[in-house]
């Protein structure tokens, strides 16, 4: 049986149906969002109670003393990571570094010629609370979670940061999440998951204090409590499912492709794979290795299903249609497997990150390169981006405004005001107006 859909568009019409078919990828979290409700509520109620409570129900049943890591822990875990080991996680962290001071932004003042000055103060926040997911059990921690979301935080000069990872069976956390803690002089840890620990970061406990943004992927339950207390705490986003979209012309490798479309399939089971290309016999052949590929990984089951139900090779007659396609589908992941990649880069409208040629595969960005893997997803790169520095700032308008100002504006200030019917208002201006 084949590993995923073969389908041919040949023009925009044609992919009507087949966008109708990638929406049911969306999942809202109408399913738990009863259960979360009820998880925060608690949480609200009865702070670190509810978080023992819960965590020992799900996550350790003998969990007990203090939720936060101590010094020592942190240290005696980072100590126990191999030093190569380290060393990776050192220069991911310094890559990641590297592209995030790039974002950074100025405050900026502008003088007017009566002598007025505006501008715009940019700011950190000042407490950011991070999730990391365990990742079955904690024997497969997110590190680069940790990094992706941590250093954009600190390049942005927040000055607070607290990360909430659900515990192991055993009460412990993995040692390369608290490497990565260490490595990057983050100190406040907290063995905490799922819906609950959104909670704790967004209202407080006794022990968690309330941050200002909560940031960091997780499952259905994560993602849903982060809905729910968006507006008391900003959030970096609602993410989705994993997805790529690879554009490859006849020069493609096929193996390549294939294994490219695999390192999202594996995801989990909605994920989507999609290749569009306009050769046949490249599909076929990135077909073939799909399913030869897909039987190898320790995945495979989760990978297969991800293929079956989400992904597919779509055959178009030119790349012009392929790139219009890329566009409406706004993905998460857009890889450019074409010899000319920067010929097609300005056609490229929506996209959460963008992988140029034959030698730049997702995987790449995702832990190493220096850009931020925490991307839209969904289509909804069509309005949002990256995680960036600026999740973690906020922008203030200053106005400075002089007494010529004043006097030679407050008359179509105070007609503004008045065409509103608030009085007030237009008193406020003249009231400071010679020439009122």
């Amino acid at each position: 049986m084949s590993t995923c859909r073969l389908l041919s568009i040949k023009n925009a019409q044609d992919w009507a149906p087949v966008a109708t078919w990638l929406e049911g990828r969306a999942n809202p979290g109408d399913s738990v969002e009863e259960k979360v409700r009820a998880i925060i509520a608690t949480v609200r109620g009865s702070g670190d109670a509810a978080l023992f409570d819960l965590t020992r129900r799900f996550d350790c049943p003998s969990l007990e003393g203090s939720l936060r890591v101590s010094e020592p822990e942190i240290t005696m875990a980072a100590a126990s990571v191999s030093s190569e080991d380290r060393e990776i996680i050192a220069q991911a962290a310094d890559n990641i570094r590297t592209f995030h001071m790039a974002q950074r932004e100025k405050s900026w003042f502008i003088t007017r010629e009566d002598g007025s000055i505006l501008g715009q103060q940019v700011n950190p926040v000042d407490r950011v609370g991070l999730y990391v997911p365990g990742g079955k059990g904690g024997e497969t921690p997110l590190i680069s979670s940790m990094l992706m979301n941590a250093i954009p935080a600190q390049v942005a000069g927040v000055p607070q940061i607290a990360v909430t990872t659900p515990p192991r069976a055993d009460g412990s956390i993995s040692p390369y999440i608290l490497a990565a803690a260490h490595l990057l002089d983050i100190h406040e840890v907290y063995k905490v998951g799922s819906a609950w620990a959104i909670a704790a970061l967004a209202y407080g406990t006794e022990s968690i204090a309330p941050v200002d943004v909560v940031a960091g992927p997780g499952n259905i339950f994560v993602t849903t409590a982060k809905r729910l207390v968006q507006g008391k705490v900003g959030i970096d986003m609602i993410a989705g499912p994993s997805e790529v979209l690879t554009l490859a012309d006849k020069h493609a490798n096929p193996v390549w492709i294939a294994a490219d479309l695999l390192s999202q399939a594996e995801h989990d089971m909605l994920a989507s794979a999609i290749c569009i290309t306009d050769s046949p016999t490249l599909a076929e052949r990135i077909r073939e290795e799909l399913e030869r590929q897909c039987a190898l990984l320790p995945r495979a089951e989760i990978a297969g299903r991800a293929l079956e139900d989400w992904s597919a090779v779509i055959v178009v007659p030119d790349m012009e249609m392929g790139i219009t396609i890329a566009n409406l589908v706004a993905p998460e992941h857009l890889e450019i497997c074409l010899d000319n990649p920067w010929a097609v880069l300005p056609k490229i409208r929506h996209a959460g990150a963008i992988f140029m040629g034959h030698n730049s595969p997702e995987p790449v960005g995702d832990y190493f390169a220096g850009p931020n893997h925490v991307l839209p997803t969904l289509g909804t790169a069509r309005f949002s981006s990256a995680l960036s520095v600026q999740t973690f700032c906020k922008k203030t308008s200053i106005v400075a405004a002089s007494p010529a100002f004043m006097n030679n504006n407050a008359a179509a200030i105070a007609r503004l005001a008045r065409l509103e019917g608030l009085e007030a208002h237009a008193r406020s201006v003249e009231c400071r107006s010679k020439n009122a």
